[in-house]
């Protein structure tokens, strides 16, 4: 079942410069509604910061226009000779902290409007990192599925001959996201290499063979689950034994479980765009493993998943699983969970909702956690251990290092704690919600070096 398109109606704020600022941003890009939902959602977060610090207002007008927007056509050969044209993005949106940074997604719903939503997250995601890494957005609507390997190849070459011009180790370095895994991040590094002449860091989430980071494929999905980890030790609990739903069957969502799994946890779900799959007693890894076979080496759907135990449900999401769990983790994609999906939450008992998606969260569904006192973990915090280590990759690639398996897990798991520790502390100064006080943390620190750095 595809999400429907959340509209922006800018009706709820409680400050007139906050919502004049809004609409402002409205009439610029009124077409754009995953932009205009994410900026509404942070914009509407901060007033308390813009009521106490009213100077950072005009930071705010800034930081909701990119620095520069990039649009180009990707011109490549199918294997019958056929010339296919797709459009190539990348949105350089914040470079107050650093070099910006930022996946590259391939699908076939990306517009500029996706790219730059994700590219606004970005900044106060990497922000939150505590790393020196601005914020960046990129990709085409090009998608990889069905695709041989050497159409992808030549589509990502074509790519990255024109991305080529506008990055740089020390201006921009993006990565791999939906639809851009090692495959397509070692074709276009390859050919940066070729048209530069120079062997860097110039992309995130390399093979390990050729300047890759160790766990950087599983850093998202950890990162979640540490970060879901200290929303619990703040109850009181943990993982063990805890009934967890979870959607997506990609990277993320795959290597959720797989932590889910290790620190005791059932997970009874996962999904793609065609349904979900029921595991009553909870995953193994041995069926885990089938998962990531059909999804990942094979490319396929869930609908081929086949155990003796597990149920394939049709054209359904599993937030209506018709049983009581205690978490739920939506690692799918933008808007999945409406408010219907999130009132069926709060009936199953649910008392965290974790985000290892990009945004899938509605705004209506996100005032219904509120409303039910469940836990909300934004994406922003919750699902920054991927570009986190994106950090760490770029940080090992200049000082020519491998780190160990174990040293880069530590590393994540700490900056994951960091980021709990600073929403939370926002949070409370600002007598507010966790989803606030990683908008506001991750505010407060680009907003200073902006206003460190005068009218740029």
């Amino acid at each position: 079942m595809a999400p429907q398109e959340a509209t922006s109606t800018g009706s709820g704020f409680k400050s007139k410069d906050v919502e004049a600022l809004f609409r402002k941003v409205v009439s610029r890009d009124p077409d754009q509604k995953e932009f205009l939902q994410a900026v509404e959602e942070v914009l509407s977060t901060l007033e308390p910061v813009f009521e106490k610090k009213p100077e950072l207002l005009p930071i705010m007008e800034r930081m909701v226009e990119p620095e520069r927007q990039i649009a180009f056509r990707v011109a490549w050969t199918t294997d019958k000779g056929e010339v296919r044209v797709n459009r190539g993005y990348r949105v350089q949106f914040n470079s107050a902290i650093g070099p910006y940074k930022g996946g590259l997604r391939l699908h076939a719903t990306v517009t500029l409007s996706i790219i730059k939503f994700l590219g606004f997250e970005q900044v106060f995601k990497n922000s939150l990192t505590t790393l020196p890494m601005g914020g960046g957005k990129g990709g085409s609507d090009f998608d990889p599925k069905g695709k041989s390997d050497l159409e992808v190849m030549r589509f990502c070459q074509s790519f990255m001959t024109e991305l080529s011009k506008h990055i740089g180790f020390n201006t921009d370095v993006p990565a791999g996201d939906i639809g851009t895994g090692p495959r397509e991040v070692g074709f276009m590094f390859g050919q940066y290499k070729r048209l530069c002449n120079e062997y860097g860091g110039i992309l995130t989430g390399k093979g390990m063979s050729f300047g890759g980071s160790n766990i950087r494929p599983e850093a998202t999905g950890y990162g979640l689950v540490y970060f879901a980890e200290e929303c619990l030790k703040d109850a009181g609990t943990d993982f063990q034994g805890k009934r967890v739903v979870v959607s997506g069957s990609g990277n993320v969502a795959i290597y959720t479980v797989e932590k889910l799994i290790e620190l005791g946890a059932t997970v009874l779900t996962m999904s793609d765009s065609t349904g979900y799959i029921y595991e009553p007693e909870g995953f193994t890894k041995e069926q885990l493993d089938h998962v990531n076979d059909i999804k990942v080496v094979k490319r396929g759907r869930l609908a081929d998943y086949k155990t003796k135990s597990g149920k394939y449900v049709k054209g359904e999401r599993p937030w209506g699983l018709d049983e009581p769990f205690e978490i739920a983790l939506p690692c799918a994609t933008q808007n999945e969970v409406e408010k219907e999906d999130a009132e069926k939450l709060a009936k199953a008992g649910v008392k965290l909702v974790a985000e290892g998606a990009n945004m899938p969260s509605t705004p209506e569904a996100i005032e219904v956690f509120h409303k039910n006192k469940i836990t909300f973990a934004p994406a922003k915090a919750a699902n920054a251990g991927g570009v986190a280590v994106s950090g760490l990759e770029m940080s090992q690639n200049s000082m020519r290092l491998l780190w160990s398996r174990e040293e880069v897990d530590k590393k994540l798991k700490d900056i994951m704690q960091d980021i709990y520790k600073s929403c939370k502390g926002a949070a409370t100064t600002y007598n507010t919600h966790l989803q606030a006080g990683a908008n506001i943390a991750g505010f407060e620190k680009v907003a200073d070096a902006m206003l460190s750095q005068g009218v740029v």
